[in-house]
């Protein structure tokens, strides 16, 4: 916890919260498994207390659409406060911020100096969203984008501006009354959605982005969830978006590569180098069978995670 009590704040004004902010700025997360991506509401203090030991991979905190207009300011202090007094955490800490031009730029000039690995511009449309928010954000910071909209899913490789853009968030409802389509075709094994998982997933692989599936909303419904995972898995996902502690349980257990891969992955670096030197990129293995130049690479990209 970063604070032993919060009754403290409970009361105060945005104004009087201002004036109790540190100068703690935590060192940036350099973990490369971004397995859970757990969504926070900045207006439970409760919530964002955890940021220190919270237990999912990335931990997003959304000023955007959850957050109602006249309170925007106020989510937008309770997270500078509490990172503000934030000394180090096990999680990435990405701030979601609302469109760059209707509040975005001013969340990211605002929060711009405080101890956060990365900000997540909504509803992005064009490059020049992107650019822009590129111009003012700090050059330490990450940015990933969400995508929801029709006009960013049909050209995504576009995105890819600069190498600071590395995350791109999959937002499917959002997306789908972009395109007119009901909801109602959020089904696994639904030819649509697959068609969107699969493009958004390859289109982001082309240009180096680290595509984030969408947030599941019955909360819940624990079994169903995993189902999801395990499918997306499937279909090469890495990680995707949860609403709570127990669904970013789920996402750790079902994206996590398991110590057999591990030890598979190592075995084939080691015994292909052996043969490379000698002058041989194929060859039959007792254990895996025929070891070539792709499988070598294959498990220089599990171990590299």
């Amino acid at each position: 916890m970063i604070f032993d009590d919060l009754s403290i704040f409970e009361s105060k004004s945005i104004e009087e919260k201002k004036k109790l902010f540190g100068n703690k700025k935590k060192i940036a997360h350099t973990n490369k498994l971004h397995r859970s991506n757990m969504m926070l509401n900045p207006l439970n203090l409760k919530h964002l207390n955890t940021l220190d030991e919270n237990i999912a991979d990335v931990v997003t905190l959304n000023l955007e659409d959850a957050i109602a207009p006249s309170r925007k300011k106020e989510a937008l202090y309770n997270i500078a406060l509490f990172l503000s007094h934030l000394k180090n955490s096990k999680s990435f800490i990405v701030i979601r911020t609302n469109p760059f031009d209707e509040g975005g730029k001013e969340d990211i000039e605002f929060l711009n100096d405080f101890g956060f690995d990365a900000i997540r511009l909504a509803k992005v449309k064009s490059p020049k969203e992107l650019e822009s928010a590129l111009k003012i954000l700090d050059q330490d910071h990450k940015l990933h984008f969400s995508l929801e909209t029709k006009e960013a899913f049909a050209d995504i490789r576009a995105l890819k501006i600069d190498d600071r853009i590395t995350t791109a968030n999959l937002g499917i409802l959002d997306l789908l009354a972009s395109l007119n389509l009901p909801q109602s075709l959020v089904k696994i094994a639904n030819p649509t959605i697959d068609y969107i998982l699969a493009k958004f997933l390859i289109d982001c692989k082309i240009v180096n982005i680290h595509p984030v599936s969408f947030m599941y909303q019955d909360y819940n419904n624990a079994d169903e969830f995993r189902k999801w995972c395990e499918y997306e898995k499937s279909l090469g996902f890495a990680g995707k978006a949860c609403m709570g502690p127990k669904q970013a349980i789920i996402a750790n257990e079902v994206f996590d590569i398991d110590n057999a891969e591990i030890q598979r992955a190592k075995y084939i670096k080691e015994i292909f180098e052996l043969s490379s030197s000698k002058g041989i990129n194929g060859f039959m293995d007792d254990r895996y069978g025929f070891i070539d130049e792709p499988i070598y690479r294959d498990a220089l990209n599990i171990l590299n995670i």
